[in-house]
C-alpha cells in the first residue's frame, strides 16, 4: 500500500493543471434568466409608452391676473419754456457775473456792458427836461399873471376911452367942442379896444388849450420822452434776470463786443418740468391726454417718478414716423436736471383680473395688434388647435377674450408641435 502511494506521488507533476470541478448544478444556472427578461420587457413597454403618449412639452396654464397696456418712449427733460438772453444795444461787455449751471432770481445782474456813453446821453436828456419843465414852470408862474395883468389894464384903459367917447359926444352935442376933438377921442376908444383884445388873446393862449401852453408842455413830455430813452438805454448796459432760473447756456466773456439781438445767455426759468418724447405714430391712437405715466432718467434708473399727458402735437413729423407729446412733472426728483435722456412708460389701457396668455403661446404669426389668434390646447393627452380672440398685450401678455377658461393648458412653444398630436405636459421651470 505504502509503494502504491509512493507510485502515484512521483507521477504527479507541478505544472500539470488541476482536475476540472464538478458542473455546478442547474436551477443555480437559470435563476437570473426570468428578472432580465421581465426588465427587458418594462424598457420596451416605457419606450412603447413614451411614444404612445408623445414627446414632452412646456404648458402654460391660463391665469386672472391685472393687466396694465404701456407705451414706451424715450425722451428729454425740459422746462414749459427757455429765455433766451441777449443785448439791445452794442456795447463792449464789462463784466459777467454768473456762471453756466448757476441758479439766479429774478432781478440778478447777469452781464455789465461799458456805459459811460449812455450814461452821458441820458444825462443830457435830463437837463434838457429840466430847461422844459422850467420853461412851463414859467409860464404858470411870470407870463401867466403879466398876462392876467395886462389884461386887466387894457380893460380899465378901455373903459376910460368909452367914457371919455361919451362926454366927448354930449359935448359935440352941445356944440362945445368941434369934429376933431371928437375924432380923437373914437381914436382913442378904437385904440382901447385893440389893446384889451390883444391882452385878452396873449392871455388866451397862455392858458389851458392855448397854443403857447400846449406848445410848452408838448415839449415837456418831449424832453422827458427823450430823458426816459436815454435813462433805458443807459440801463440796457445791465443785462439781468428777468425771471428765477437756472443758467443752462453762456455764450459771454468780457472783453467781447457783443451786438444787439444776439443771444448771449439761455436760462432755464423755474416752473413745471415736462418731460418731452417722440411716440410712434401707430400708438396715437392709444392717446390720450391726462393719462398717467412712469419716469426715469436713463443715468437714474432706479428713481421713478410719476408724469401725466398734457399735450400731443397735432401734427406727426414726415421723416421720422412720430408724434411729439409733453408730460407734466408734478414732483420732480432732485437729480432730475435740463436736456436729462429719460424713459417713459405712459399708461394707455388697464384691466383688472383679465385672463392672460403668454405672447409666445400664439401659433400663428398674427401682427402685434391682431384682434384673432390660435393657440394649441392640451386636451386629453392632445394638442388641438383653438381660436381665441384677443384683447390688450403688455409686457408679453396678451388678454384673452373668448375661445380659453381660467386654467386650460396651452403648449408654451406651439412652433414645434403639430396639430393634433400627442403630448405630456409639463410645468415650466420658472414663471415670468
Amino acid at each position: 500500500m505504502l509503494g502504491e502511494m509512493l507510485t502515484g506521488f512521483a507521477e504527479a507533476k507541478p505544472s500539470d493543471p488541476p482536475p476540472p470541478m464538478p458542473d455546478a448544478p442547474k436551477p443555480l444556472r437559470n435563476r437570473w434568466k426570468f428578472p432580465a427578461a421581465l426588465i427587458g420587457v418594462l424598457l420596451v413597454l416605457a419606450v412603447v409608452a413614451r411614444w404612445w403618449l408623445g414627446p414632452q412639452v412646456v404648458a402654460e396654464t391660463l391665469q386672472r391676473r391685472d393687466l396694465v397696456q404701456s407705451v414706451v418712449a424715450s425722451g428729454r427733460v425740459e422746462t414749459a419754456h427757455r429765455v433766451e438772453v441777449g443785448a439791445q444795444i452794442t456795447a463792449t461787455v464789462a463784466y459777467v457775473p454768473v456762471a453756466e449751471g448757476q441758479t439766479v432770481k429774478a432781478g440778478d445782474v447777469l452781464i455789465e456792458l461799458e456805459s459811460t456813453e449812455q450814461r452821458a446821453i441820458a444825462q443830457q436828456a435830463q437837463i434838457a427836461l429840466a430847461q422844459a419843465q422850467t420853461r412851463l414852470r414859467q409860464l404858470n408862474e411870470v407870463q401867466m399873471p403879466v398876462a392876467e395883468q395886462a389884461l386887466r389894464q387894457a380893460q380899465a384903459t378901455l373903459d376910460n376911452a368909452s367914457s371919455m367917447w361919451r362926454r366927448q359926444q354930449e359935448l359935440f352935442g352941445q356944440g362945445f367942442i368941434g369934429e376933431a376933438a371928437l375924432d380923437d377921442s373914437r381914436k382913442a376908444l378904437a385904440l382901447a379896444d385893440a389893446q384889451r383884445q390883444s391882452a385878452q388873446k396873449q392871455l388866451d393862449t397862455l392858458r389851458a388849450g392855448g397854443g403857447e401852453r400846449e406848445f410848452t408842455a408838448a415839449a415837456v413830455v418831449q424832453a422827458r420822452a427823450g430823458a426816459e430813452a436815454a435813462s433805458a438805454r443807459a440801463a440796457y448796459s445791465v443785462i439781468r434776470a428777468p425771471v428765477a432760473g437756472t443758467l443752462i447756456g453762456r455764450n459771454v466773456e468780457p472783453g467781447d463786443v457783443v451786438q444787439a439781438g444776439k443771444v448771449l445767455m439761455t436760462l432755464s426759468p423755474d416752473g413745471p418740468t415736462q418731460l418731452v418724447a417722440e411716440i410712434d405714430e401707430r400708438n396715437l391712437r392709444l392717446l390720450a391726454l391726462g393719462q398717467p405715466a412712469l419716469a426715469s432718467a436713463d443715468a437714474y434708473p432706479q428713481q421713478r417718478f410719476g408724469a401725466k399727458l398734457v399735450y400731443i402735437n397735432p401734427a406727426i413729423n414726415a421723416q421720422t414716423g412720430a408724434v411729439q407729446v409733453k408730460l407734466d412733472v408734478a414732483a420732480p426728483p432732485l437729480a432730475l436736471t435740463q436736456d436729462m435722456t429719460v424713459s417713459v412708460d405712459i399708461e394707455v389701457a388697464q384691466r383688472h383680473g383679465a385672463l392672460l396668455l403668454p405672447v409666445g403661446a400664439l401659433s400663428d404669426s398674427a401682427g402685434p395688434e391682431a384682434a384673432d389668434g390660435s393657440v394649441l390646447r392640451i386636451e386629453a393627452g392632445r394638442a388641438v388647435r383653438r381660436t381665441v380672440r384677443l384683447g390688450l398685450r403688455s409686457g408679453g401678455w396678451v388678454e384673452v377674450l373668448e375661445g380659453l377658461s381660467m386654467g386650460d393648458r396651452v403648449v408654451a412653444a406651439p412652433a414645434a408641435v403639430a396639430p393634433g398630436s400627442r403630448v405630456r405636459a409639463i410645468a415650466p421651470a420658472a414663471l415670468p
